[in-house]
């Protein structure tokens, strides 16, 4: 069974970015759930694990993509406070943690192995998208609505609804780490190197 000093083990440097001790639990109770909840049972599985399953991953995990989505939107909050003259709107870097952290906690029990060496769509992921699924989960450890807004809305769930400025930065670090992989399995993607 997964646990704390697990989740910790994933992501220890990112959960200690969030000054919010009761904020950085409820992320990590809402991790081991996911994983109890899932059937993830270890570390080994959950790195073996691909980010998705609407295109190939060329080796990108689950795991990994939280950590590049996580500090990837932090990159962007950042940005904006050390180079904007006066900041317009107001940036909560442990939202902005917390939600990358938590942003496809949802596919921990959208998808899962299929038996045969590969992943599939769980039943659970057939009922409910993992934006919906993962605020729901989170919501069930007393996450805030404003992260709530941030997993919801990271995705199309967000399309038309008004977002947190965190849900912004995580959905576009989100997809500027999909996108490229989708090109690049259509040849759309100009790679180094070719002509």
């Amino acid at each position: 069974m997964i646990n704390a000093l697990d989740i910790r083990s994933l992501f220890g440097d990112l959960l200690d970015g969030i000054q919010d001790t009761t904020l950085r639990q409820q992320v990590t109770d809402t991790w081991v759930a996911g994983c109890a909840r899932g059937g993830w049972t270890s570390l080994e599985a959950l790195r073996a694990f691909p980010f998705t399953l609407l295109t190939a991953c060329h080796g990108v995990s689950f795991i990994e993509h939280t950590r590049a989505v996580t500090v990837g939107a932090l990159a962007l909050g950042k940005a904006q406070l050390d180079n904007y003259h006066t900041m317009p709107y107001a940036l909560n870097l442990d939202y902005l943690i917390a939600g990358g952290l938590l942003h496809d906690v949802g596919k921990l029990m959208e998808s899962g192995p299929d038996g045969a060496g590969s992943y599939k769509k769980t039943h659970a992921g057939r009922c409910a998208r993992h934006p919906i699924s993962g605020a729901i989960l989170a919501s069930s450890f007393g996450v805030p609505q404003e992260i709530l807004n941030i997993i919801i809305c990271h995705a199309s769930e967000g399309n038309g609804r008004p977002q947190r400025l965190e849900a912004i930065l995580v959905h576009q670090a989100d997809f500027a780490t999909f996108d490229p992989l989708v090109m690049m399995n259509k040849g759309a993607l100009i790679l180094e190197g070719e002509e």
